[in-house]
């Protein structure tokens, strides 16, 4: 799941920062010290602490602070002698702006520590959003993967569910335009229908009309949910897809884009979505995934996935498919990702799994 900030965590950038008022404070040292006896640059050491400030919490600013008003006294009181109302004016202003620098380090830190629980509490929704799946839904074994980007992406509204219906196994993954709670509200908005829906509609196209009327209540005029809804029933393959990356079938080393027949509009745009129906092997793998995966690159060159999917995903379990393919993209993005990815992997094996019998509720609502 995402990472998250919390305000213990080591910033790399305090450091740096504190490094560089320290390297600062050094330089006008040196030029007070080759300047001569007489002290002409008290004033500066007032930026140090500004510096610091810019990165770093308060208790650094104002150790920061505190050697540079030590400095200026010292090179107050050992300089030659100097009307005692400068010294006072210019130790007055290191003491000024150094307490400023502190003030501005107390805003920071509770900014910091704001967006850190705004940045916790969206994954622990997101975590309540996205319920574990698998290992089985039907005759499909099934492993899902969130790959996290860096905190500092935010929380994204990834979503998928797969569940085993009355009219076949039925999965779906979408994205919510946006990040932050606002996306994780809207996605558990669109798994929360779907949940409900999808044992109720024969039809995918019905479930992409009721989960647009879902979306349109929820969110303003620009925000939308890109969405593949896929349906297994005996064998039969079927993808309804509304703006959202093609699913990619893997079949005997062969990577097949399941690309729709029209394309439609996201969610939240009265899609109208044409299906796409496939006849499924025994061991032919699908893999559904967010464009976090499809915009993943370095130096400007995309993740290759279709020519790498077949190599990554068609050996050992799903598990092991989507654990290789993690791997590789993180290798190929050198750690740094843009944007969370979701991933789901499912083979078909012909033979349903034994599930358990359909609450009788579920089924009452079926046939309505």
């Amino acid at each position: 799941m995402p990472r998250t900030l919390t305000s213990s965590s080591v910033n790399p950038d305090a450091r740096a920062g504190v490094g560089a008022a320290f390297v600062l404070l050094v330089l006008i040292i040196a030029v007070e010290l080759a300047d001569g006896p007489q002290p002409d640059y008290i004033g500066l050491l007032a930026t140090p602490p500004l510096l610091a400030a810019a990165f770093a919490n308060w208790r650094a600013v104002l150790g920061v602070g505190t050697a540079c008003v030590l400095l200026a006294t010292a090179f107050a009181l050992l300089g030659p002698d100097m009307p005692r109302l400068m010294h006072i004016t210019q130790i007055g202003a290191v003491v000024l702006l150094s307490v400023v620098a502190a003030s501005v380090g107390v805003v920071r830190q509770q900014q910091s520590d704001r967006f850190a629980e705004l940045s916790r509490l969206a994954s622990v929704a997101q975590r309540a959003v996205l319920r574990p799946i698998g290992p089985r839904v039907g005759a499909l074994s099934i492993a899902t993967r969130y790959v996290s980007a860096s905190a500092e992406a935010g929380i994204g509204g990834d979503l998928y569910e797969a569940l085993d219906t009355p009219y076949g196994s039925r999965l779906i993954i979408g994205d919510v335009r946006g990040k932050g709670l606002d996306a994780v509200r809207l996605a558990s908005v669109v798994l929360g229908s779907y949940r409900h829906v999808a044992y109720e509609r024969a039809d995918l196209r019905a479930i992409v009309a009721d989960l647009d009327r879902a979306v349109a209540r929820s969110v303003g005029y620009e925000d939308f949910v890109t969405a593949a809804l896929v349906e297994e029933r005996g064998g039969t393959l079927t993808v309804v897809n509304c703006g959202h990356p093609a699913p990619l079938l893997i079949r005997r080393g062969e990577v097949i884009a399941l690309e729709p027949p029209t394309t439609a509009p996201p969610l939240g745009f009265l899609p109208v979505a044409r299906p796409r129906v496939e006849r499924l092997e025994p061991g032919d793998r699908l893999l559904l995934y967010t464009d976090g995966l499809a915009e993943a690159r370095r130096t400007g060159e995309f993740f290759p996935i279709q020519e790498r999917a077949a190599g990554l995903l068609g050996h050992g379990t799903v598990s092991d498919g989507l654990a290789s393919l993690e791997s590789a993209l993180v290798e190929w993005v050198n750690g740094v990702l843009d944007d969370d990815i979701a991933l789901v992997l499912v083979e078909y094996s012909a033979t349903p799994s034994p599930q358990p019998p359909t609450p009788s509720w579920e089924l009452g609502d079926a046939t309505r």
